[in-house]
């Protein structure tokens, strides 16, 4: 199949995953274009791409559906955004591997693929760690002293999510080696993915911006608190949001898959 006939292909089939998506109130309106653009890309540089962007894609997806209802009221005085995921949370975890994808494409070389799935299985390991320890992992911790924090807090952890956390990052690599990635591209995103996921973890619980609500005497990471009020800076860098650092994390999750995959 040529190049052309990849990427018109990969356009219909994203945006027709994408349009479900969006009824299914998955993905909201940018969301459903960034998503668009990402899988058209990863059918263009080859179906096994493809293959594991609609792993991380109907897993996590699955996921986020799973006990949705409970894990909204449970977070919802703490999460900024919600599971309608709009195009930077699109982005913050598949842009490394669409621009890896990208590369593929123009210049193809194997680094690409140990990047660009390393990338992926990064935020596989995140996402599967914080829609089951969020759903069953109990009261969550700080990494840092152990204590109790509301659900949904970044930078905590619980012994659910991290077994979840474990297990996202060996499905997309198991994924990545039947759909036909050389064996080593299966082994490095393990260990990309696991990496990438304990860097988002550890940016959460010390740079990524905390704020306060000063009516509730409650944090929070919302810029307006639920029940209305406009909350203040409190810790962290005050640029640095969740997305900034789940795309981060992809970014670690990326460079750890290369290194691992270089040496094996």
């Amino acid at each position: 199949m040529t190049l052309l006939t990849r990427t018109l292909t990969g356009l219909a089939l994203a945006a027709a995953i994408a349009i479900v998506a969006r009824h299914a109130r998955s993905l909201s309106g940018t969301g459903a274009w960034a998503a668009t653009v990402i899988g058209t890309l990863a059918t263009a540089a080859g179906w096994r791409w493809c293959v594991v962007l609609l792993a991380f894609f109907f897993s996590s997806t699955l996921l986020s559906r799973w006990r949705r209802a409970p894990k909204e009221q449970a977070t919802r005085a703490v999460v900024e955004k919600g599971g309608n995921r709009d195009a930077w949370q699109v982005l913050a975890n598949g842009g490394v591997f669409a621009l890896c994808a990208l590369g593929a494409i123009v210049v193809p070389s194997a680094p690409w693929a140990l990047a660009g799935v390393g990338a992926l299985a990064a935020a596989t390991a995140d996402t599967w760690a914080t829609e089951v320890g969020t759903a069953i992992g109990g009261i969550p911790r700080t990494i840092f002293g152990w204590v109790p924090v509301p659900a949904g807090t970044s930078g905590a952890v619980s012994w659910a999510g991290t077994l979840a956390m474990v297990t996202g990052a060996a499905f997309l690599g198991t994924v990545a080696a039947y759909a036909g990635f050389d064996w080593r591209v299966g082994g490095a995103v393990v260990a990309g993915g696991v990496a990438g996921a304990l860097a988002d973890t550890l940016l959460g619980a010390t740079l990524q911006a905390g704020r306060w609500c000063p009516a509730c005497l409650a944090p929070t990471e919302r810029k307006v608190h639920h029940c209305g009020t406009v909350t203040a800076h409190r810790a962290g860098w005050e640029f640095l949001d969740n997305d900034a650092v789940n795309l981060t994390s992809c970014v670690g999750g990326a460079v750890v898959a290369l290194l691992v995959g270089r040496v094996t």
